[in-house]
C-alpha cells in the first residue's frame, strides 16, 4: 500500500508551459484569444477557442499532435517514473483539461503512473469539435471557494481525496506553481509537504503567509529540482514510516 500521496499540478508543473497557451499560440490564434479574453470566462474562452480551431479545418487529432510538442523536462518524466516506481500513489489536480493531461502523459509514456486525474471534462460533439467543459459548474452549482477560479477548486479535490480510506494516515507532497495551487496547499497539515515552483504565484502566496501553511515547504526552479526534492522527500517519508513500525 501506498505510503505517500504525490499531488500535481500540470501546466508548468509537469510541463513547462500553460498546455491552453500553447494549442493557442501554435494554431495562430493569440490574437483572438486575446480579443476575447475579457468577455468571458477562461474554461468557456477555451471552449470557445476549440470551436475557432475547428473552423479553420482543424481536427482533434491535429491538437493532439501540438499537444505532443509541448515541453516537458525529461527530469520530471523520472521523477514520476520513480515515484511510481517506489509505490507512491500519485494524481494530477489540474485547472486545464483531460484531453490535453491525458494526450501529453500518453505521449510521454506516464499515464499509467497516475491513479486518478482531476481536470476539466471534454467531449467531442457531432461535428467533431473538441468541448471543454468545467470541473464545477459555477452557473448551477458554483464551489463557493474565493481563492480559486469558478471552474476548480483544488481544496475541495484535497478534502475528497484525503476522506478515501485508500489514504488514510498517508503523507501528501502536493507540486505546483499557480494561484490555483494556494488553496489545497492550505488544506495540508503536518507532516505533508508543498513543493512550489520559485518565482511562480503559488511561491510569492506562500512566502506572502507561511504561517497560514501547516506543511512543510519546499521550493524548487526547474525539472531537475523538481525531481531531487521530490525523491527526497519520498525517501524521507519511507524512513518515517518504517521508524514508526518499530518504534
Amino acid at each position: 500500500m501506498a505510503e505517500t500521496v504525490v499531488v500535481f499540478d500540470f501546466d508548468k508543473t509537469i510541463i513547462n508551459c500553460d498546455s491552453d497557451d500553447w494549442v493557442v499560440r501554435e494554431f495562430g490564434m493569440a490574437e483572438t484569444f486575446k480579443q476575447l479574453m475579457l468577455t468571458m470566462p477562461w474554461n468557456s474562452l477555451m471552449d470557445r477557442m476549440m470551436k475557432e480551431i475547428h473552423s479553420q479545418g482543424r481536427t482533434v487529432e491535429d491538437v493532439a499532435d501540438c499537444l505532443k510538442r509541448a515541453p516537458l523536462d525529461p527530469h520530471v518524466i523520472d521523477a514520476i517514473n520513480s515515484a511510481f516506481d517506489l509505490g507512491c500513489d500519485l494524481r494530477v489536480v489540474s485547472d486545464a483539461n483531460l484531453y490535453f493531461i491525458e494526450t501529453i502523459l500518453k505521449h510521454h509514456g506516464i499515464s499509467g503512473c497516475f491513479s486518478e486525474l482531476n481536470s476539466n471534462p471534454f467531449f467531442v460533439d457531432e461535428n467533431g469539435t473538441l468541448r471543454i467543459l468545467p470541473y464545477h459548474d459555477f452557473n448551477t452549482s458554483p464551489h463557493g471557494c474565493s481563492l480559486c477560479p469558478p471552474t476548480m477548486c483544488k481544496g475541495k479535490i484535497i478534502d475528497r481525496i484525503r476522506a478515501s480510506s485508500s489514504v488514510e494516515g498517508k503523507r501528501f507532497i502536493y507540486v505546483g506553481d499557480g494561484m490555483g495551487d494556494y488553496c489545497p496547499s492550505l488544506r495540508l497539515t503536518a507532516g505533508d509537504h508543498v513543493m512550489s515552483r520559485k518565482n511562480y504565484p503559488l511561491w510569492k502566496l506562500i512566502n506572502d503567509n507561511a504561517q497560514l501553511i501547516k506543511a512543510e515547504i519546499h521550493e524548487w526552479s526547474n525539472g531537475e529540482e523538481l525531481e531531487k526534492i521530490l525523491l527526497k522527500l519520498i525517501d524521507g517519508s519511507r524512513t518515517a514510516n518504517v521508524a514508526q513500525q518499530f518504534a
